[in-house]
């Protein structure tokens, strides 16, 4: 187990030097025109950062990013538990949520627009829309096969019901609510890009969208590269603090 645990990272180390290398030699075939190698994409990543288009787009990105897994987690969970603790919740409320899964949520996008206009608000939705129904179903299954012995035993000591959830139910099914989790931050990555090449372009959809329209190649794919950085932080944060609330054994792999 320690010589396993050891080599993980190196293993993590060779797996991205394998996708960067095929990255270059695809470039250099090359795959299209469009297509930069992964040295032209740095070099591209370079002259946003210092020219500033790069650090003056994030704020822009991640207040809808930031706002929309930040509710979608808080009323995901919320909903989540209740459907896994109610059937009837579960008749009402779980449709909902396959469908919304299910759906080409893309296809919304205008009727959004329509209904909030192209503010915050429904940049905000969109990140919702894609985030919160992975996190609602995964949180309900995890609260649904809560093992029933664990819940008798509980039952069988005198403990309260809201004891039972919160002592027993919550404890259980956390490290399968953080799996929910780190899917549904990453479908908020996918929503707040969304929004911003289909909605209106600012923040890093407008770098992303302005290279392309000026044929700025290395720079469109280095702005793609860089959200695709920042959700991978983002989500070994959410891996980082599971692993430090439940024992590693207990971690349950998106």
């Amino acid at each position: 187990m320690d010589k396993h645990l050891t080599s993980a990272p190196a293993l993590k180390v060779l797996s991205i030097i394998i996708v960067f290398c095929a990255w270059e030699y695809a470039g250099r075939i090359p795959v299209s025109p469009a297509f930069p190698t992964f040295l032209e994409t740095m070099q591209g990543l370079w002259e946003i950062t210092i020219d500033g288009s790069l650090l003056r787009a994030y704020p822009e990105t991640l207040k809808p990013l930031i706002l929309g897994v930040a509710i979608s987690a808080v009323l995901g969970i919320t909903i989540g538990v209740a459907i896994g603790l109610s059937f009837k919740v579960e008749w009402f409320a779980s449709p909902i949520f396959v469908v919304m899964q299910s759906a080409p949520l893309a296809a919304l996008i205008p009727l959004l627009v329509l209904a909030y206009g192209i503010g915050l608000t429904s940049k905000v939705m969109v990140v919702c829309i894609m985030a919160m129904p992975v996190i609602v179903l995964n949180s309900a299954n995890a609260v649904r096969h809560t093992p029933t012995s664990i819940k008798e035993m509980g039952r069988s000591f005198l403990g309260s019901p809201m004891e039972i959830i919160f002592k027993i139910i919550l404890p259980s099914a956390a490290p399968v609510i953080f799996a929910g989790l780190r899917l549904g931050v990453s479908a908020g990555f996918i929503g707040a890009i969304l929004s911003e090449l289909l909605i209106t372009p600012t923040g890093i959809g407008d770098v992303i969208t302005y290279n392309q329209a000026i044929a700025e190649y290395a720079k469109m794919y280095a702005a793609i590269f860089s959200i695709i950085v920042l959700a991978v932080v983002f989500l070994d944060v959410i891996e980082k603090i599971e692993l430090t609330l439940f024992r590693p054994d207990k971690r349950v792999s998106a």
